[in-house]
């Protein structure tokens, strides 16, 4: 294991937004101003402990990268599963229900350590754009840490019930924020719809996940000197017994072929390959990955503006991250037969999301397909199974967040002293809203993936992985084989990147150039000083990590050795 820390800094970091946010409701509902300081004191609490983790981990680099060779290196059994238990840092492990293997297991890696210091960014930036709301401050502050709490406890898990305990955790608060907080219009319907979308595919993914656990118990049970090989070399703790929801204990299974076993008597269907669409799409529902995208864009449109940052920013990576961590690293085969046909998913998620984007009037419509449609290259990184496109997939995840999040901020910016979010009755306003203005084409060069921004050195990856993986994969429908149609998947999907140039042109030079309307729009002015922090933290990630990507792009890699070795070292 590596890395340590003089406290268990992620318990703290998922913690203290808790103790906060019931600290809050304690406190007489006019003290607005000691209700502020005290969620933007636990948040930039939570940013600096994110920012501890993800440097303490990439300042351990060279150390796992050693122990990743040693283990590929040795050529033994049970390789992917020690380097992801011996690549874990800042490791918690707390017995919670020891008969039925439920554990608080909590760990940081290459790739949710990129995300932890994401949500830490977005919960200041909600906190701060949050600044003015007076209706139920109180209520809508605990309420906003709950749901950051959620996020992180999903990030850190490492336990399978963790996982989805914080999971469940997370959609509560968003269905009480945009239902009580929401645009009046249309958020207790945005707000339903999201909470049962969210729902149902996460109690999909929880049905295959409970198969995969009493697989394993069966497996270790019938094969007891696996368990204790892997107990013996370090892999899994002494008194380990069969069932367990620990992903470390699942993958030892998963890597010995528990779930390559046959199933219901047909010939080349086995447990992964059934069950894997079941879990890679129950949590790909949270991802918007394409037909079960729908709830996002009106998730987005009527929530508050702090929670459409935290929902596109960093809730829609939280199901993408689930379904990499226990999809594809758990049940690998399933990946390599069901990720050549998900990847044709992935591309209308791209393309229709973008011309979706390109026909909308609203302004947080805009935002919202672009959203959907950037997050369809995460789900095509994955679908590449080699580490370009994957690691491309991770910068993306991160890109995409705070891209999304100044998005969001920008459109919340103009529509609180606008009153409009219908484009072409806006024009002008980087002229009022300079800092806004700047922000935005910001955001819309990292959208189009121009180099120097981080959208480029996150989709450039994914696009030449899928072009690598071309001749690699293929795709056999009965006595028919399509081969070497990732490539052509590559150029349809350059088309998403065409369309996202045009409409971030035409949302641009409608909503911040052309001449301003003083008597439309007699409250629009500057921004304050606490709009601009929100707008500096959210942007400036975007240019460094474009500038400088092996600030991230190395840890990254390293945290997809254990999953790219669980499917043989694509």
């Amino acid at each position: 294991m590596v890395g340590s820390f003089p406290f268990p800094i992620l318990s703290a970091i998922v913690f203290v937004p808790i103790v906060a946010g019931v600290l809050i409701l304690f406190i007489n509902g006019e003290k607005k101003d000691l209700i502020r300081g005290i969620a933007l004191t636990s948040a930039v609490i939570v940013l600096a402990l994110s920012l501890g983790v993800y440097f303490g981990y990439r300042g351990e680099l060279d150390t796992v990268g050693e122990m990743q060779d040693t283990l590929n290196g040795d050529g033994g059994e049970l390789v992917a599963s020690q380097m992801f238990e011996e690549g874990l840092a800042f490791q918690e492990r707390i017995t919670w229900i020891e008969s039925l293997g439920i554990s608080y297991h909590v760990g940081a890696d290459g790739l949710n350590a990129p995300m932890i210091l994401l949500t830490g960014m977005v919960a200041v930036a909600g906190v701060l754009i949050s600044w003015q709301i007076n209706d139920r401050t109180r209520e809508f502050m605990a309420f906003f840490l709950l749901l950051v709490a959620g996020v992180y406890g999903v990030f850190i898990a490492i336990d399978l019930f963790t996982l989805f305990f914080f999971y469940e955790l997370a959609i509560f608060p968003m269905y009480l924020l945009i239902a009580g907080w929401g645009w009046v219009e249309t958020r207790e319907y945005a707000a339903m719809k999201l909470t049962l979308y969210i729902l149902v595919g996460s109690v999909i993914a929880l049905v295959g996940v409970l198969v995969m656990y009493f697989t394993a118990g069966d497996f270790f049970a019938e094969n007891p000197q696996v368990l204790q090989m892997a107990i013996d070399n370090g892999t899994l703790p002494a008194g380990s017994t069969n069932l367990s929801f620990d992903m470390t204990h699942i993958m030892v299974a998963a890597e010995a072929g528990a779930f390559n076993l046959p199933v219901l008597g047909l010939e080349g269907l086995t447990i992964a390959r059934l069950w894997f669409p079941f879990v890679f799409l129950g949590f790909g529902v949270l991802a918007g990955v394409f037909p079960f995208h729908n709830w996002s864009p009106d998730g987005h449109v009527a929530a508050p503006t702090a929670v459409s940052m935290i929902h596109a920013g960093v809730l829609m990576k939280l199901g993408a991250y689930a379904a990499l961590r226990v999809g594809v690293q758990l049940l690998p085969e399933g990946a390599q037969t069901h990720l050549p046909w998900i990847v044709f998913l992935t591309l209308i998620n791209v393309v229709y999301g973008a011309f979706i984007a390109f026909r909308q009037r609203d302004f947080k419509y805009v935002i919202g397909f672009s959203s959907v449609s950037h997050m369809g290259l995460v789900s095509m990184g994955f679908a590449t199974m080699n580490l370009t496109g994957m690691t491309g997939a991770g910068l993306q995840m991160f890109s995409h967040g705070a891209m999304t999040a100044l998005f969001f901020g920008c459109v919340g910016m103009v529509y609180d002293r606008a009153h409009t979010r219908d484009i072409p009755s806006l024009g002008g306003f980087i002229r009022q809203m300079p800092w806004v203005g700047v922000a935005f084409i910001i955001g819309g060069l990292t959208s189009m993936g121009m180099p120097g921004f981080s959208g480029f050195i996150a989709e450039f990856p994914i696009f030449v992985g899928m072009w690598n993986a071309s001749e690699r994969i293929s795709l056999s429908i009965g006595n028919f084989a399509l081969t070497n149609y990732y490539s052509v998947i590559v150029i349809l999907a350059a088309l998403g990147i065409v369309i996202t140039a045009a409409y971030v042109l035409r949302v641009t030079g409608q909503v911040f150039f052309g001449e301003f309307n003083r008597k439309l729009y007699p409250e629009v002015g500057d921004i304050a000083v606490v709009d601009r922090a929100v707008l500096i933290l959210l942007g400036a990630p975007l240019i460094i990590l474009g500038v400088w990507p092996t600030l991230m792009s190395p840890m990254i890699e390293l945290g997809l050795g254990p999953v790219l070795a669980m499917m043989g070292g694509s």
